[in-house]
């Protein structure tokens, strides 16, 4: 199943980072936050990427040019450098479709640019390429699965962002105020299965969310698998500050893989 990742936004709102690299490449620990999103998606299975670049492309097609297995396995470097063994499992291959989707396009537009590679799959996954979760995939894929009508599928978590929702009447009464997380309401956490029906729905120009998920909510054929588990994407700095802290002191639990590695 392909996944195809939007990786060619400015990233104006992480500015302090995105001025000398596009944003996928902003580092969490020691490795960019993409790389933290394919080992994911690799982890369930899914190895055949589709990236839409825009923004510093060049720096993303390097990464993958000049990434090498033993940057990321153990290994056992002798004869000078000449001969490399690896210690225990090597990562997984991954097949990288990397395409120039144009500097200043938007979410939807991209995703259209690159629809011949997905236009045989009978499912596949799309995502921001900047938000972290342990979401278990193949359940949603599942969920998916068993809605034949529906052409997309998001993630939808809880905001977890404190900012006040009030109610407010026309004469300036405020009804109701409650924190947004604690409305019931959910926010778009990135993840998509979708169908190539998807196409269908999109007109030229238009950003994914916006009109084309519009007309799908009003045809009955876009469905959302609700998620409350560990979400977080890298949208602002304190974003990014939150995720090294977390990986500062050990507590990764997008790193699926190597929970399972420990057999947990």
């Amino acid at each position: 199943m392909k996944v195809v990742l939007f990786c060619g936004g400015l990233g104006t709102r992480i500015r302090e980072y995105s001025e000398e690299i596009p944003k996928p490449m902003i580092p969490v620990g020691q490795q960019p936050i993409l790389w933290h999103v394919m080992n994911y998606y690799s982890h369930h299975g899914h190895r055949d990427f589709v990236l839409c670049l825009g923004y510093k492309a060049n720096t993303i097609k390097q990464f993958f040019l000049n990434r090498h297995h033993t940057c990321f396995s153990d290994c056992i470097i002798s004869e000078r450098g000449r001969k490399v063994e690896f210690i225990g499992e090597r990562q997984a291959d991954w097949r990288v479709a990397l395409v120039d989707t144009g500097m200043w396009r938007n979410v939807g537009e991209r995703l259209y640019a690159v629809r011949e590679h997905v236009k045989d799959e009978e499912i596949f996954l799309a995502n921001y390429s900047d938000g972290l979760s342990d979401l278990p995939l193949p359940n949603v894929i599942e969920f998916m699965q068993k809605q034949p009508h529906a052409a997309a599928c998001f993630l939808g978590v809880a905001p977890y962002a404190s900012y006040h929702m009030a109610t407010v009447e026309p004469d300036g009464k405020v009804k109701s105020i409650k924190q947004v997380k604690d409305t019931g309401m959910r926010i778009n956490g990135g993840y998509f299965v979708l169908r190539p029906e998807i196409f269908d729905w999109m007109k030229p120009g238009e950003e994914l969310v916006q009109e084309p998920f519009q007309r799908l909510c009003a045809a009955e054929k876009l469905v959302s698998y609700a998620y409350d588990g560990f979400w977080a994407c890298m949208d602002t700095f304190k974003d990014k500050q939150l995720l090294e802290d977390l990986y500062s002191r050990g507590a990764v639990p997008w790193e699926v893989w190597k929970k399972n590695s420990k057999g947990e």
